[in-house]
């Protein structure tokens, strides 16, 4: 890594252990749409899981619940001290996804939710991804689409992290980044956590009621009009 991209990882650093995770605290429990992917993808006592870009956890503490033996890395060295504090049991490390410090072939399920647009170089860290996993991994990345009808629109810029980083693709794009890091989707589905009045409410009260109407639009949006995507992808 050269020195400006060095300089570049550092300041993306600051923004998530001063502003983004700010304030937060360990032993946040796993929502609803948490706690229904790991259903979904069947996580149980037999399996090995990873966060890419944990955050605080939330996911990883869902997949816990379910028996999982769990492991996290995430740039913020304080979200990665409240994980150790949740899940004593996980395996955790504050670095950059283009370099995790694990063996090869160890993890049955990887996943990256909402992280990969802010990631310095996305495809080496898939590579990476594809590296740590056992053979017949599954690999769920979630992503945000440029084709978001409310983006296009105008009516949508991106979230906050764009004070950091945020880079985002049309979904042909992303299925053009996975391939060429190794990787074959063969499912996506849209993301529909929207559908809560935690999400409504955030931020003005008068926003609410165009919160809830774009809420309700997801769910007959056709996928190339979504905001957000789950992929499920294996290895090639």
């Amino acid at each position: 890594m050269n020195n400006f991209e060095s300089d570049e990882l550092r300041k993306i650093r600051s923004f998530y252990d001063n502003t983004y995770y700010k304030g937060a605290n360990a032993g946040n429990k796993p929502s609803s749409h948490h706690i229904s992917l790991a259903e979904k993808l069947g996580v149980s006592d037999s399996s090995t899981v990873l966060d890419v870009a944990c955050g605080l956890g939330e996911f990883l503490t869902a997949c816990s619940h379910r028996g999982a033996q769990v492991a996290g890395v995430d740039l913020s060295e304080n979200a990665i001290k409240l994980c150790r504090t949740a899940l004593p049991d996980g395996s955790f490390h504050a670095c950059s996804a283009e370099q995790l410090p694990f063996d090869n072939g160890v993890f049955d399920l990887v996943t990256c939710l909402g992280s990969l647009e802010h990631f310095l170089d996305p495809k080496s860290a898939i590579e990476e991804m594809v590296r740590v996993a056992k053979p017949d991994a599954s690999f769920v990345i979630l992503v945000p689409n440029k084709d978001f009808l409310t983006r296009k629109l105008g009516l949508y810029s991106g979230t906050y992290q764009v004070d950091a980083k945020e880079d985002v693709r049309t979904l042909d794009e992303w299925n053009t980044l996975f391939e060429s890091a190794g990787l074959r989707v063969y499912r996506r589905w849209k993301d529909l956590h929207v559908l809560s009045w935690k999400w409504i409410s955030t931020g003005h009260w008068y926003a609410a009621p165009m919160r809830a109407a774009q809420a309700a639009a997801l769910t007959i949006w056709p996928l190339k009009w979504q905001y957000q995507v789950f992929h499920l992808a294996k290895a090639n």
